[in-house]
């Protein structure tokens, strides 16, 4: 044990004297978030922008990389610390080049900190609010998130100087019973979307018979605008890493994999690079910490098929077969990866384990639920005001995750309908806003907590199209192997197409909900299980905009195609404006006789860019019932104005 506290110590102090220089520097200290939503959002360009201002006016400063800070709505989110001005750590959203070269010259070198610029502060009161006021951090409780937009990724040193691999230390000190105990003290449930508890996994893989046994990291993240997983291996891939050499401590591992998606390149490239280090510092390897624990670990990159997420697709599709699901059992825990006993938990839920470690079991309680304890970690993205990343304490409401912390509804729009759990996750109306977000609350309603992915829909969404787009991901996705998920998806599929098209029949809907439970009832695997609920939820709580499309004809979301029309409001249109008549492709839109404009239906093609065009001032492109258009106003039949 003493052994194992110096090698750790020594290691410890090194990186803590490290961080200690750059902390206590007097130079300004510039923090960049270069994952992937900052690097898409122009961050490298960013970063260029400040190095090369710098040099130009030879001021002296540290250009320090981070990963995200949750702020994705905001990239590329720059922090400046700048002691001798005076100011606390400021906050910058959206700097482009331009702006980088600004903040050198009047911050950095006047003294100005541009007021106007800093995200939450007004020129008025010149006031500079601290990043806990910020709703993104007031009211969240980060566990996973905590190093996230803090320290370099790529610097081990820094996960290390912040108390990183402590937990290991600590745990190597005890005995894999007792970790395995505080894991169950803590009640920590899979992140991945299940819920299974993790102490009992593991508890199952250390009594199976057997040697060369495997920790798998799943970080096949597949879910249509879910990226909670990646951005924690890019922004904090060190205390997964540690989370899995605990796990393997436990359950008697002595291999591990990362099963990442190669559609994640700098995901894969971080995370090569710091196991890596965690392999040069002494964490991985033979006799870590001198505690006689042999473990190291490999990656390999999926190939991009959803249902790799399941865990026997997963070790498949690892073996080099095509990824499908087998019956169970045996369980991975007792025969999975080369026929080993295999533990395979999610990003998210090996990031948790260290704290738990770390600060115990009682603390970790002491957040969320009873039921629930700890937090989520969720990307909240659609018709949101700040989408991003976001982890709250188990139990929060929808309402307070969609209004209070991610800003509510653009636009002065209505909330409509939030989709929960991924494309297999259920859609939630408004009545269900009080719902806390945990386990058990999400499952009662007829949605799931699913890895983290929530889509929030505004009163323009329709909930049949809605459906037919995700029923349409599942159903690509799978990989065939059971009758009801590959014919039965197919045949909801059909049905919500039609239904979007206008060609509904009676009885559609009665034969979508006897559908949908007999593919819930005969697939193997989660994916065909999970496929049709959001047709069933939708249907439960919007079953008459189902009705609308079959009955009226008309989409009350004013979103499929066939069931929209374009029509321009001649008391609102604008005389002699032109917006609308250069942006249509196929020259539908018309000048009549008094300059205002109108719309030729039998051209139209409603790609609605007629009414991005149209100034906001006048508003004139609305989107209407086709049966709603009589009397139109018909384009000159002898003499066509040219434009």
């Amino acid at each position: 044990m003493a052994r194992i506290q110096a090698a750790y110590r020594i290691l410890a102090d090194e990186a803590r004297t490290r961080r200690e220089q750059f902390d206590q520097s007097s130079l300004p200290k510039i923090h960049i978030g270069m994952a992937t939503c900052g690097i898409a959002s122009g961050a490298l360009e960013t970063k260029a922008a400040f190095e090369t201002a710098l040099a130009d006016r030879g001021i002296d400063a540290h250009v320090h990389t981070v990963g995200c800070v949750g702020h994705c709505y905001a990239e590329p989110v720059v922090v400046i610390d700048y002691p001798d001005s005076g100011f606390p750590p400021i906050l910058y959203p959206e700097v482009t080049p331009g702006k980088a070269k600004m903040l050198v010259k009047l911050f950095l070198e006047e003294g100005d900190p541009r007021f106007e610029h800093i995200m939450g502060a007004t020129v008025e009161n010149e006031m500079i609010p601290s990043v806990m006021e910020f709703a993104r951090f007031s009211r969240e409780k980060r566990v996973v998130m905590d190093r996230c937009g803090r320290i370099d990724p790529e610097q081990i040193h820094e996960y290390i100087a912040d108390g990183g691999y402590g937990a290991l230390a600590k745990a190597l000190c005890g005995t894999p019973e007792a970790v395995i105990a505080e894991i169950e003290a803590a009640g920590l449930r899979g992140r991945g979307g299940a819920g299974f508890p993790t102490a009992r996994k593991w508890r199952t893989a250390r009594a199976a018979k057997g040697s060369d046994k495997w920790v798998v990291c799943n970080a096949d993240e597949g879910d249509p605008g879910a990226y909670m997983d990646r951005t924690l291996l890019e922004s904090n891939p060190h205390q997964v890493i540690e989370g899995m050499i605990i796990a393997a401590m436990a359950v008697g591992a002595s291999r591990g994999l990362f099963y990442v998606r190669a559609e994640y390149p700098l995901a894969v490239r971080i995370l090569t690079a710091a196991v890596e280090q965690a392999r040069e510092m002494g964490f991985l390897g033979a006799d870590i910490l001198g505690s006689g624990l042999d473990f190291d670990i490999d990656l390999f990159q999926g190939s991009g098929a959803f249902v790799c997420g399941e865990e026997t697709a997963l070790i498949r599709s690892v073996e080099g077969y095509r990824g499908m699901p087998r019956h169970r059992p045996p369980y991975p825990v007792e025969r999975g990866l080369d026929g080993r006993p295999t533990v395979i938990n999610n990003v998210k839920t090996l990031a948790t384990v260290p704290p738990i470690v770390d600060k115990g079991a009682d603390w970790f309680r002491g957040i969320g639920t009873a039921d629930s304890p700890g937090t989520a970690v969720f990307s909240v993205v659609g018709n949101v005001t700040h989408p991003g990343l976001v982890e709250i304490p188990m139990g929060v409401t929808l309402r307070e995750l969609i209004f209070d912390i991610c800003g509510g509804i653009p636009n002065k729009k209505k909330f409509k309908a939030v989709q929960i759990g991924g494309p297999s996750g259920g859609c939630l109306s408004a009545e269900f806003l009080d719902t806390p977000v945990d386990f058990d609350a999400l499952t009662r309603v007829g949605a799931m907590m699913g890895s983290g992915g929530m889509v929030v829909m505004d009163e323009d969404c329709c909930m049949v199209d809605v459906s037919r787009f995700f029923l349409d991901f599942t159903q690509k996705e799978s990989c065939g192997k059971c009758t009801f998920c590959r014919i039965g998806t197919r045949h909801l599929l059909d049905i919500l197409r039609r239904l979007t098209r206008g060609e509904g029949r009676e009885g559609d809907l009665e034969q979508l909900e006897t559908l949908s439970r007999a593919v819930k009832q005969g697939s193997l695997c989660g994916l065909g299980k999970t496929a049709p609920n959001p047709v069933l939820t939708s249907l439960a709580y919007f079953r008459d905009e189902y009705e609308a499309h079959i009955k009226e004809g008309r989409c009350p979301g004013r979103t499929c195609r066939t069931l929209t029309a374009f029509y321009i409001d001649l008391d609102k249109c604008a005389r002699g404006c032109d917006a609308c008549v250069g942006c249509c492709p196929v020259e539908a839109v018309f000048t009549t006789s008094n300059r205002k404009k109108g719309i030729d239906q039998q051209l139209c093609v409603k790609c609605g860019e007629c009414m991005v065009a149209c100034p906001p001032d006048y508003d004139a492109v609305v989107k209407i019932s086709p049966a709603a258009l009589a009397p139109v106003i018909e384009r000159p039949a002898e003499k066509k104005t040219e434009n």
